[in-house]
Parts: C-alpha cells; structure tokens; sequence
C-alpha cells in the first residue's frame, strides 16, 4: 500500500495512482482512531467534498468507515466549500471534519483534509499522531456501506448552506451589500463557490455575473483552479469588457481568493491582504492580533504599527495559522496564498467572507480596487511589489538543493544587503526596509517556490533571479 503524507495542507495525490478508495479508507480510519483515542469521536465528523472527479464518490468512502467505527457522519448533500464545512463543524459541535478536496492542485489530484472542534487545521503534531495511525493494509479498516449506515442514523445526509448563510450575516450587512449597485463579476474557476454571490448578494441593485460556473473538473481554460495569473486570465480580461467595478475570484474549493480591478489588473493576494487588514482596523476600527506567515507581506508590519496591535509570524500553512490565530485570539490571520481567517468567524481560510468583506470596502469608502491599493500605500508612506517563480523540482534532489541552501550566506541579494537569514520555514532573506526574499520547498507538490517582495518595482526581476541563483535552478 502507498505511503500516505500530510503536507501543507492536508495529503494530496494523483486520482487513481495514489489517490485511491482503498487509502482513502485508509486515511480515514487513522482520523477515526484518532478522534477515539482524544475522545471526540462521539461527537461525530462533518464530510464535505469539492467538484473534482468523483470527491462525492470518496466521501461516501470516507463516510461508510466512520460508520464502521461507530462515529456519528454529516456528510453534505451537494458539494460544499471548505470554510462551509469548517463553520458546519463549529455549529454542529462535531468532533472534527473531513474535506475531499485537493484545492488548487491540478485536475488530475484529488485530497484528504481533516480539521479539529474548532474547524481549524489540525495542529503538525495531530497530523503526525494521524500518520503513524494509518494501517499499512485496508484489511484493517472497519467499514459498514453507505445505504447501511444511512439505515442505521449513523451518516446524515446535510445541508450546511443555511446556517452558514445566517453567519456571515451576523459578520457583514448582507441587506446592505445588496443595494450597493455594483457591478460584479464572479470567478469561481468551476468549484464550489459557484452560485453563492448571487446568492447572498443579489435581489437588489447590484449586477452580478458569472465566468467558469459550471461544473467541470478538468477546469478548462486553466491550468489549475489557483487565484492567480494566468489562471484568472480570461476573467480578468472580461471584467474590463463588462466595465465590471470588480472581480471576485475564489479557488476551487472556496477557502482562498483574489481580487481584479476595475482595469482588468491582477492585485496581488499581498495587497489584498495589506487591504483586508486596512479594512478591519481603519474603516471598522476593530483591534486585534495580527497573524501572518512567513511567506506573506511586510505590509502587515507597518499596520500593525501604525494602529499599535500586536504581530505574529509562523511558518507557512494554516496547521500554523489556525493555532496561533486560536492562541492570540487574532483579528486577521493568512498567508501568500491568498487564505484568509477573520475575527468572529472559524479560524480557517474564507474565501467567500473575504470578498464580501473586500466589497463591503468598497461600499463605505466609495472607492474603486485600484483607488484602494493607492490608498493603502499613501497609509502605508510607501509602495510594495510582490512576485514568485515556481519551479518543479523533483523531491529526490531536496536534500542536495536544502543543503545548497544552508550553506548558503550571500552578504546582499541583487545590490541589497542580507541583514538576516531566517530558516523558520525555508530559506528566507531579510533585505531591511528595502523588502525580502524567500525560497522554500512546496508542502503538497514538487516544486521548490520562490518569493520576493520589495518597495522597487525595478528589483522585483533581479531579487527573483538572484534566489534562483542560491538554489542552485539557474541554467
């Protein structure tokens, strides 16, 4: 049987080669035995799934072995977003959940999330105890069939999108975004989040349409359901054909997002970040802890000090965020990637409430994305411009390219002086109050990522370059 590993964000691999019913069951019954052993597992689980091929199929799977091991299923009735199934994990006091979803992986991945009573990222030492649970043969999981286990009240067919829709409200004014006459243009890149800004927001003044709703797992037009360029390409393009006031982008599975001006520019998912934290503590006037990863924006430094409240920086992934944004009790918390978790709501990514939130901006500031950004930088008394490379690299050759990289101790980075190097997650570059830059190894896929952010756009390229230089990916 296939070795199964957790990595960022939960164990992701290829449908039908890795990715199969048999360690899906697997992995499964290792969540069920854990559950049991932090008594939790009477508690039952939340099941949920994405659009990818056949997740409904998996999670019926997944369904059926906790039902064999007597622990109580809500599996949802249709596909469902992952901060849904977060928040249903939450109002339904379950001991935990599961996601089948690979999130933005490509279409021939499929995946396995699991998450906690607070519909958080499990911790790197629950993963752990998870793995080593695994059986090395599906011989050894306890399963009962799903039509059985539905006979038996063991699973219960669910529909989490009420409850979750009557939060948000108690979050944002939902009544008064839908009078806020907008155009807007929606891009759920065929996953899960397709319907719900209609939903949510419309009825009222607003003009809502949709690109890539349907449902299609190949995800064609892109090369994988990611927020970003060139992904989002052919909607940013029609958000200036539209004269859209602004595009709302979520990945897949819904938990990550994106933003596109009214110009058919891209703003980076730092920006977003920088705006979103901008938002809560200027235009609502909350105060709270800030939560970042390493990976993400310097931007986040600044505001924390300009509204005095505290700053946190863990390592890259929510199974970091979550504990920490628990901890501190955070305002916001996120990361590179585009995920954001809020105040008031679970301590996971949230792609929906994050555009509502974005649009919300909008509304009581009267200004448009790309007025915002500049906005945001006349706060900030400075510009920040943010880029990453990815490169495949097999997994084989980590240990010669990670070894490379400790060694490594350039004294400055295209003309900037290193003024630190922090190994916290990957190899990051401290360039001062000129900006940073970091290498690390992907947690879910090979490929090595490198990020630079800095405050001259004309350092943007060679900062990039210089980092392919350290990790040895120069021709």
């Amino acid at each position: 049987m296939s070795e199964i590993k957790f990595g960022t964000d939960g164990w992701r691999a290829r449908i039908a080669e890795d990715y199969t019913f048999d360690n899906v069951r697997r992995v499964t019954q290792a969540f069920a035995d854990y559950l049991k052993q932090h008594n939790q597992a009477d508690d039952g689980t939340v099941i949920g799934y994405d659009r990818r091929f056949s997740s409904d199929h998996f999670a019926e799977a997944a369904a059926e072995v906790m039902a064999g091991n007597g622990v109580p299923v809500w599996l949802t009735t249709r596909n469902c977003a992952t901060p849904v199934i977060s928040y249903t994990t939450v109002e339904r006091g379950a001991g935990g959940a599961i996601n089948i979803t690979a999130s933005h992986n490509p279409p021939y991945d499929n995946g396995f999330k699991v998450r906690d009573p607070d519909g958080a990222a499990i911790s790197p030492e629950g993963l752990q105890e998870i793995e080593q649970a695994i059986p090395d043969d599906v011989a050894e999981v306890r399963r009962i069939p799903i039509d059985a286990a539905e006979q038996k009240g063991l699973v219960t067919r669910w529909d989490p999108d009420p409850a979750y829709m009557a939060h948000l409200g108690t979050l944002v004014d939902l009544e008064q975004l839908k009078q806020a006459g907008m155009k807007i243009l929606v891009e759920p890149m065929w996953g899960n989040v397709a319907g719900w800004f209609p939903k949510l927001i419309g009825g009222g003044t607003n003009d809502i349409q949709e690109i890539h709703a349907g449902h299609n797992p190949l995800f064609p037009g892109m090369a994988r359901p990611e927020p970003i360029e060139p992904n989002i390409s052919p909607a940013l393009a029609h958000t200036v054909e539209l004269g859209a006031d602004v595009l709302l982008i979520s990945d897949g599975d819904g938990d990550r997002m994106g933003i596109g001006d009214e110009h058919g520019t891209y703003i980076d998912q730092l920006r977003v970040f920088g705006l979103l934290a901008y938002y809560l503590l200027e235009v609502r006037g909350e105060r709270g802890p800030i939560v970042k990863t390493i990976s993400t924006t310097s931007m986040l430094d600044r505001l924390a000090d300009l509204y005095n409240v505290e700053l946190h920086t863990t390592g890259v992934g929510f199974k970091y965020v979550a504990p920490k944004f628990l901890e501190v009790n955070a305002l916001i918390g996120g990361e590179e990637s585009g995920g954001y978790a809020f105040s008031g709501n679970v301590p996971e990514r949230d792609g929906i409430l994050g555009n509502l939130y974005f649009l919300d901006l909008m509304m009581k500031t009267g200004q448009s994305p790309a007025q915002l950004v500049e906005t945001l930088f006349d706060r900030l008394g400075q510009r920040y411009y943010y880029d990453r490379i990815d490169v495949r690299f097999p997994s084989e050759k980590r240990p010669q390219a990670r070894k490379r990289l400790e060694e490594s101790a350039p004294r400055s980075i295209a003309g900037l002086p290193v003024v630190e190097k922090v190994t916290v997650d990957g190899f990051k570059y401290d360039l001062g109050q000129s900006g940073w830059l970091l290498i690390r190894f992907s947690g879910t896929e090979p490929i090595i990522r490198v990020y630079c952010e800095v405050t001259d756009d004309a350092l943007v390229k060679p900062v990039l370059e210089a980092g392919l230089d350290l990790a040895g990916l120069k021709d």
